[in-house]
């Protein structure tokens, strides 16, 4: 007899974002003259780049000769293109290899497939707030155990707290910990990790010969060059953590789609030795994937040339901008915000006594703006609220616009 996955129904509830679309769907039915302002989702909005354009034509036209007609094409991705990734750390001072360098479809897919090569009986520690695919793709693979609502929590998993007690960083566990999840610059806080920080996780690893999982998919929003971009700038990193990133936020490609995970030949678990954990991730790719698009590679190729890079950091300029919009908005009402410096999102803080999906519909009702609940992100971010500085910069004003004319508080 067949029968499904069980662990499915241990989700908490709906998907983040699938719950802000449907409330959002059902307040402009019954408001329909009301105009809505979008600074929720994280999804970019400005055109790609004319360096990209050209790529992905270049990509078209390959495919469009005889000549240059290519099918399948690695699994690993385009060895120039991994090459380029390559070239592209070693300008941060960063060496490793074009074998290091696994390209894919996105960050979010593979924050959740790289699970599959560690032990399922692995204990995860994921920050708390988090991105949310850390937690549920955790929970449909088996290692999170039940769902408390008491605690808003699951009760297989190590939560790492991130409060404005200290800084939206969380402390080392407490115990032994596997695989350890961490993204800076930070979604949903904005927070960014120092050296010091990442050095005390690194050295922690080491000790545990646990694996961290970080999430550098805003690495390129990071202005402060005292911050680290990558967790590969603290020494013995290579050793005991792999690095997720992708171009949707750095190039636009929320659309197009294409990211990479680094496995250093050096990255060791309990019983491993060098290159056995890149094997296997290799072996994984190899036999559930068949590489991103040729045309995708063609234009990610051009994100790394001169040209493409700087279009691309004006594109993350130009956001910026926006995130300082939001927070001298807010500031100027005073609320109580963090992040918006060296990331794309600001935090703020919901007025006392207000929870995060009360404040979703008070925002939404009263301004017609709609941003993504704190607690969304998990239990640590209720009494939180993101707002997303992804947006066409006439939209961005006339939401913060709004927010002072008509919020309540």
């Amino acid at each position: 007899m067949a029968e499904i996955n069980s662990n499915y129904k241990k989700l908490a509830a709906g998907y983040l974002f699938p719950e802000i679309a449907r409330r959002t769907r059902e307040f402009q039915e019954k408001n329909p003259e009301m105009i809505l302002k979008k600074l929720g989702i994280g999804n970019t909005t400005e055109a790609l780049t004319p360096a990209v354009v050209s790529g992905l034509i270049k990509g078209v036209n390959n495919l469009a000769d005889p000549a240059t007609y290519s099918g399948y094409g690695d699994e690993q991705g385009n060895t120039n293109l991994r090459q380029a990734l390559s070239d592209y750390y070693s300008s941060k001072g960063i060496a490793l290899s074009r074998s290091d360098f696994f390209i894919s479809d996105g960050a979010k897919p593979d924050s959740s497939n790289i699970q599959s090569i560690f032990s399922s009986d692995s204990i995860v520690a994921v920050q708390d707030p988090a991105y949310p695919v850390y937690v549920d793709s955790n929970v449909i693979t088996g290692r999170a155990g039940n769902y408390s609502v008491e605690k808003g929590e699951y009760d297989g998993l190590v939560y790492m707290q991130c409060t404005e007690e200290n800084g939206f960083f969380p402390e080392l566990p407490k115990n032994k910990v596997d695989l350890i999840y961490l993204c800076s610059p930070n979604n949903p806080t904005g927070a960014v990790a120092t050296h010091e920080q990442l050095k005390k996780f690194v050295d922690y690893a080491k000790e545990n010969k646990a694996v961290i999982i970080f999430d550098a998919a805003y690495s390129e929003y990071i202005s402060d060059k005292d911050l680290p971009r990558s967790i590969f700038e603290i020494e013995g990193a290579k050793e005991c953590a792999l690095e997720i990133n992708s171009l949707s936020k750095f190039a636009g490609f929320t659309g197009v789609r294409l990211g990479w995970t680094v496995v250093p030949e050096e990255l060791v678990v309990e019983g491993t030795e060098p290159g056995e954990i890149r094997n296997l991730w290799n072996r994984r790719q190899s036999t559930f994937f068949n590489g991103a698009s040729n045309i995708v590679q063609e234009g990610a190729m051009t994100v790394f040339s001169e040209a493409g890079l700087k279009e691309s950091r004006e594109l993350v300029n130009f956001y910026m901008e926006n995130a300082k919009i939001i927070m001298n908005g807010v500031k100027d009402l005073g609320i109580t915000a963090y992040g918006g410096v060296n990331a794309p999102y600001v935090w703020i803080k919901t007025p006392e006594g207000t929870s995060s999906w009360d404040f979703f519909d008070k925002l939404l009702s009263e301004t017609g703006v709609i941003g993504t609940p704190g607690s969304g992100f998990g239990p640590g971010g209720e009494g939180f609220f993101r707002l997303s500085a992804f947006g066409h910069r006439e939209d961005i004003e006339a939401a913060m616009e709004s927010i002072k004319e008509n919020l309540k508080l």
